[in-house]
C-alpha cells in the first residue's frame, strides 16, 4: 500500500516554532499526501484528541492515525501525554512516535514504559528529517494495518473471557 494513496492525518505535539516549519517543509516534500496538524503543547493535544474548546467544532480534530510528540515542552510534557493518552482504552490504540532531541537512555526507556510505539531523535540536517518522515510515513501509513476504531475496543471492555488466541490457544 502507497502511504500516498490515502489521506491520512498526522498530530504533531511540538512547542518549537522553527521545529514545526521543518516538519511542515519535510512531510510535504517526503509525504505530500498527508494532513498534518499541530498543536504546541501537551494541553492542546489532550484537548484536539478529546475533541474539546477548541477543537470541538465539526472536522475541527480529525482523529488522527499517528500522533508525533516531543517531550520537552512547557504546561504539560510529551511523558504526561503519554501516559493520559495510553492509559485511554479509547485512545490507547493511537500509535505515537516520540520525535525528539533527546538520546539519554532514562528518556528513552521511560517513553517505551509509557507505552509508546517508537522513539526517534531528530536528526540536525534537514535532508535527514525529510528522510525520518519518509521512514515513518512509509511504515505507519503505508504498511501497518489499524484496528477498526468503530469496533469493540477490547475483549477486557466487554467483560469476556480472554480470547483463545490470546491465551495461547489454537486458531
Amino acid at each position: 500500500m502507497d502511504a500516498t494513496a490515502q489521506r491520512h492525518c498526522i498530530l504533531y505535539v511540538e512547542d518549537d516554532e522553527d521545529d514545526r516549519l521543518l516538519a511542515k517543509e519535510a512531510i510535504e516534500e517526503s509525504t505530500p499526501n498527508v494532513d498534518l496538524r499541530f498543536v504546541e503543547n501537551g494541553v492542546q493535544a489532550l484537548a484536539y484528541i478529546r475533541g474539546t474548546e477548541p477543537y470541538d467544532q465539526p472536522g475541527a480534530a480529525p482523529r488522527p492515525d499517528i500522533i508525533l510528540l516531543d517531550l520537552n515542552m512547557p504546561v504539560v510534557n510529551g511523558r504526561e501525554v503519554l501516559r493520559v493518552l495510553k492509559t485511554d482504552i479509547q485512545l490507547a490504540r493511537i500509535p505515537i512516535i516520540v520525535l525528539t532531541t533527546s538520546s539519554s537512555p532514562v528518556d528513552i526507556n521511560t517513553a517505551y514504559d509509557l507505552g509508546v510505539n517508537a522513539y526517534v531523535v531528530k536528526p540536525s540536517r534537514f535532508d535527514d528529517l525529510v528522510k525520518v518522515f519518509k521512514t515513518i510515513c512509509d511504515f505507519w501509513l503505508g504498511a501497518v494495518h489499524f484496528p477498526d476504531v468503530e469496533a469493540e475496543t477490547s475483549w477486557l471492555q466487554a467483560g469476556s473471557e480472554e480470547p483463545e488466541s490470546a491465551a495461547g490457544g489454537n486458531n
